[in-house]
């Protein structure tokens, strides 16, 4: 069986020129003819180069790998039951799923409150983040979930104002904050700020802290879609040689005459900027943590990728002793668009695998009475049914679950459905539904009665992402009635079971045929 689709994606915008006979190792057609124009990876590679590394259209998509991995979620089973319930009255009357409470609270102090256990992880400077950061943060905030603002905001913000080396003023990354914070309702939620190696150069932490009153902040070692720093494009030269002077990497040289000669001929049309790769030490890390929280932060939290063990040994470890806030593990697989194909395909550990060790990791710590941080887990998580999978997993531990692409593919979705609307053009799919976001958007009644006039300030981006949230807060819900657990913190281990003997070995999770036997013996022979 091949886990892997090589050499042709819809993420590359490449195709097979045979549609069925193709070489399983290397992707290509079974028979490549002389005379094709080369429409899939490698023929594309050979006329335009570097471009193909990444997923196309590059700035306005999200992309997720299309790697077949051995387990996934689907691998396990939700376990109801008939009987009793935690957290509630064992009475029919009262056991109602409209009962149940999704809401927690994170932290060290247990400040941050959100109305569901979920996070959406760092958005930064990618061109998919800022044009749709209205839905995005407009409807995490109403949702009552944190919103990370992700790394190399202020370094690409072309009227940052930076001074001996420090960003002293961003207009993008207070806009940012601010929206959120605009529409927070009862204090639920929390705007957290990302650094990556040069944001920490730029002083991008201290200067939120600092001046916009940010309370959260991240530190950030890599992410599930790759393991390099961050990428973006550049279409603009004068941007292109900006960011250069603060410190990117961006290639080719715009400040090579031999390459502005060439951009300005058309050979190329965009330049990459690159951010570096992280080196991860134990001291350092534990002295920037005590830097940050000097600075004024009240939490801090730590977002690490799916590396081999050992490192996730080490960010469990690291986070214990700093007394991190939160410690978010990303697994292999996904991403806002920007990472290398190949890489997103075909680096990293697995969520199931990458997850398991998580909980074996934290489990050791706590059992040795070591400080063990809030965990969240992200990696492809898109439903109700795989929030609640994922808790389970690494019960008691685990705490929330990431979500990104998901939020984003909402807030993307309200937003063309909005233009629609202002067009005229409403497709007759959505059509059924009415023709005026009132109409169209199942949960706008709720939010006129909560908003007031305020609802008609609500760009549609963001009710498409409040709506969404809300389909995942009942669905939840549903699914933790069925289970008898009428509050997060009554979820375990033992409400999934695992479909295959893989899936089982993997995770400690118990094999389906062996779940219960011992009861349903003594009830069978009582």
């Amino acid at each position: 069986m091949s886990y892997s689709r090589i050499n042709t994606s819809a993420a590359t915008l490449t195709k097979n020129r045979t549609d069925e006979s193709i070489n399983k190792l290397s992707g290509l057609c079974t028979t490549c003819v002389d005379g094709c124009i080369g429409m899939c990876e490698v023929g594309k590679s050979a006329y335009r180069g570097t471009e193909v590394i990444y997923p196309q259209p590059f700035g306005i998509i999200t992309t997720g790998s299309e790697k077949d991995y051995p387990v996934d979620l689907s691998h396990f089973t939700i376990l109801g039951t008939a009987a009793g319930a935690y957290g509630i009255e064992a009475d029919s009357n009262k056991a109602l799923f409209r009962n149940v409470k999704t809401e927690t609270a994170i932290g060290h102090d247990k400040g941050i409150k959100l109305k569901l256990p979920l996070i959406i992880p760092g958005l930064g400077s990618t061109n998919i983040a800022k044009i749709n950061w209205e839905g995005l943060a407009i409807g995490a905030a109403l949702a009552g979930i944190p919103l990370t603002i992700g790394e190399n905001v202020c370094g690409m913000d072309v009227d940052s104002k930076i001074k001996n080396g420090k960003v002293v003023h961003s207009p993008d990354l207070e806009w940012r904050v601010n929206l959120y914070r605009q529409w927070q309702q009862d204090g639920y939620g929390a705007i957290i700020v990302q650094a990556n190696i040069e944001d920490t150069k730029l002083g991008v932490q201290e200067y939120a802290i600092s001046k916009l009153g940010v309370e959260a902040v991240e530190l950030k070692w890599g992410q599930g879609a790759k393991d390099i720093g961050g990428e973006v494009k550049i279409k603009d030269l004068k941007k292109a040689q900006l960011l250069k002077k603060r410190g990117y990497v961006v290639l080719p040289d715009p400040e090579d005459p031999n390459v502005i000669k060439a951009f300005e001929s058309g050979s190329f049309k965009e330049f990459e900027r690159h951010s570096r790769v992280g080196m991860v030490e134990k001291e350092s890390f534990l002295k920037r943590a005590q830097e940050l929280r000097k600075a004024g932060a009240k939490y801090v939290s730590l977002k690490t990728g799916a590396y081999r063990p050992v490192d996730l040994a080490r960010a469990v470890k690291f986070a214990s002793e700093a007394k991190i806030d939160l410690l978010t593990v990303d697994a292999a697989g996904g991403g806002t668009g920007m990472s290398p194909w190949r890489m997103m395909n075909e680096w990293g550990v697995p969520g199931i695998e990458l997850h398991s060790l998580l909980y074996q990791y934290v489990d050791k710590l706590a059992k040795k009475g070591e400080y063990v941080p809030d965990i969240a887990i992200a990696g492809g998580f898109a439903f109700e049914d795989q929030i609640f999978k994922g808790l389970a997993l690494g019960a008691p531990y685990f705490k929330l679950i990431g979500m990104a692409r998901a939020p984003l593919t909402a807030a993307m979705v309200g937003k063309t459905i909005g233009k629609r609307i202002d067009e005229g053009q409403v497709p007759i799919y959505i059509e059924r539904f009415g023709t005026k976001a009132e109409e169209i958007f199942i949960s706008a009644p709720e939010l006129k009665e909560q908003l007031g006039d305020r609802f008609y300030d609500v760009p549609t981006g963001a009710l498409g992402h409040y709506t969404y949230m809300q389909r995942l807060s009942q669905g939840l819900q549903q699914i933790m009635a069925g289970e008898r657990k009428f509050a997060l913190e009554y979820i375990t281990r033992e409400d999934i079971a695992a479909l295959t003997r893989e899936a089982a070995e993997i995770s400690g999770i118990q094999y389906v045929m062996e779940v219960d036997k011992r009861e349903a013996e003594e009830i069978l022979n009582g």
